[in-house]
């Protein structure tokens, strides 16, 4: 290393964790992993989703974590005894959001409250990005121009203008970077995914998912706005949206239910919308059409707690999705996801498929065009059963990547065009348009309104470049 690269690490070693991070060690390391090193990956975010990630990537032996990054000093330290008991007695932690922690890590691991401190080591050789949504942009962004690889976890971004942002970044820097949407990775997906390019179910008519979550009467509930844990650094998790006063029912994790920062789905209707359209072989959608409103839940969230939405492909093929936070019960007769077909429909979640073949209608004589056929997914052995493959999957896809330099099973290109369809979803409801969309220039055609919710203007000094 040379004598510049030195000094610096000798500084933020020996600097304040309110200033920079708190030194646990570092080693020096070649930003380009051999077959046999270990791959340096800092973590930015490590609350809920971020430390599922944490664990899954010390479960890979080609994995060194080197440094962690959180605005929140209970997550960065990884001590559960210190997380504010509005938290922990509160429902975040009845439901199981506040992540227990208190991991053991081979090797010594630097701290950082300021993610664009942690870029600065020269020895990380890729990031872990588990931010709220509206901080993606700017930190996969800045991470591929400071030569870090990126996983980045959904949804991408918080605008479609993001997304591509994104993109090009990532075409104009070369480096690798992945997308958390973990369908891509389950063994379920992947073998529908050459069954239905194959033709099995015949022409493609309608794919459809729903998420269901009764959150009836009082969702999030009502809060007055308050001063933040002291340790909570509030206007840095604001970032780039504009600054409102700190409640407890924004931040950490439900922010999901606020439309600067998050929707459902954008949260859960990504994952199935990114499925179905793989296995349809769709791009984007013609048009996109979207109905409900706040219709039942009494508390503060800004998303529909009623949701149908309906995207139309030049295909001739129609996928619809619900977002449903104020009843329960299964929308399919199995799975998570529903793809008809002229032969048969298909049936599929994580854990198994089932095609059924077709029936005849009016004047058709014939009995059936296909056999029935299903398959289930052995490696079930998560606690919250989902399937053990996918996320793992896609993490060991991209630790390969770095090494090889190809792209990974989800790259940014398909999450931004899977993302896209919750924000055109999104546009549509607030606009009560049916809107046309020209997924090359991506644009919507027939609403200038509309076109102006393809971005929003952030709060200084924050800027895409």
């Amino acid at each position: 290393m040379g004598k510049n690269t030195t000094n610096r690490r000798d500084f933020i070693t020996k600097t304040t964790l309110a200033a920079a991070g708190l030194s646990l060690g570092l080693k020096a390391k070649s930003l380009s992993a051999g077959p046999n090193d270990k791959i340096r990956v800092g973590f930015i975010g490590v609350g809920n989703r971020g430390s599922q990630l944490l664990k899954l990537f010390m479960a890979q032996p080609d994995c060194e974590v080197a440094a962690l990054c959180d605005l929140y000093e209970p997550y960065l330290l990884r001590d559960y005894a210190k997380v504010d008991k509005r938290y922990t007695e509160g429902f975040l932690g009845k439901d199981g959001r506040i992540p227990k922690m208190g991991e053991t890590f081979n090797g010594k691991v630097k701290l950082y409250n300021d993610y664009r401190k942690l870029l600065e080591d020269k020895t990380i050789d890729a990031v872990c990005i588990a931010t709220p949504d509206h901080w993606h942009a700017l930190q996969t962004i800045d991470a591929m121009k400071a030569g870090k690889d990126v996983y980045v976890e959904k949804p991408l971004t918080a605008t479609i203008y993001e997304g591509r942002a994104m993109v090009n970044t990532q075409i104009a820097s070369g480096r690798v970077a992945a997308v958390g949407l973990n369908r891509r990775g389950n063994l379920v997906y992947q073998k529908l995914s050459k069954i239905m390019q194959a033709g099995k179910i015949g022409k493609l008519t309608i794919g459809r998912a729903s998420h269901v979550n009764n959150m009836f009467p009082a969702g999030i509930g009502k809060m007055n706005p308050d001063a933040p844990p002291k340790d909570f650094n509030w206007d840095m998790w604001l970032g780039p949206r504009a600054y409102v006063p700190y409640r407890y029912n924004i931040a950490p994790y439900t922010f999901r239910w606020w439309s600067d920062y998050s929707s459902q789905i954008g949260n859960w209707g990504v994952h199935y919308i990114d499925v179905i359209r793989w296995l349809m072989g769709e791009k984007a959608p013609l048009s996109v059409s979207a109905h409900g409103g706040k219709y039942v839940l009494d508390d503060d969230s800004t998303i529909p707690d009623t949701l149908q939405v309906t995207f139309e492909f030049a295909s001739g093929s129609i996928i619809m999705f619900s977002d449903n936070e104020a009843n329960s019960g299964a929308m399919l007769p199995f799975g998570e996801i529903e793809i008809r077909g002229t032969k048969g429909t298909l049936l599929a979640d994580e854990n198994a498929y089932k095609i059924v073949p077709a029936t005849h209608g009016q004047f058709q004589t014939w009995n059936k065009l296909i056999e029935a056929e299903e398959f289930e997914n052995i490696n079930r052995t998560l606690d919250d059963g989902s399937s053990a493959d996918s996320t793992s999957t896609l993490i060991r896809n991209f630790l390969d990547c770095i090494k090889t330099r190809q792209t990974p099973l989800c790259s940014l290109e398909e999450g931004h065009r899977s993302t896209s369809f919750a924000h055109l979803a999104n546009i549509a409801l607030a606009t009560t348009t049916r809107l046309l969309w020209d997924a090359d220039k991506e644009q919507i055609t027939n609403n200038s309104e509309a076109n102006k919710l393809l971005h929003y203007e952030y709060r200084q000094p924050y800027k895409l470049d």
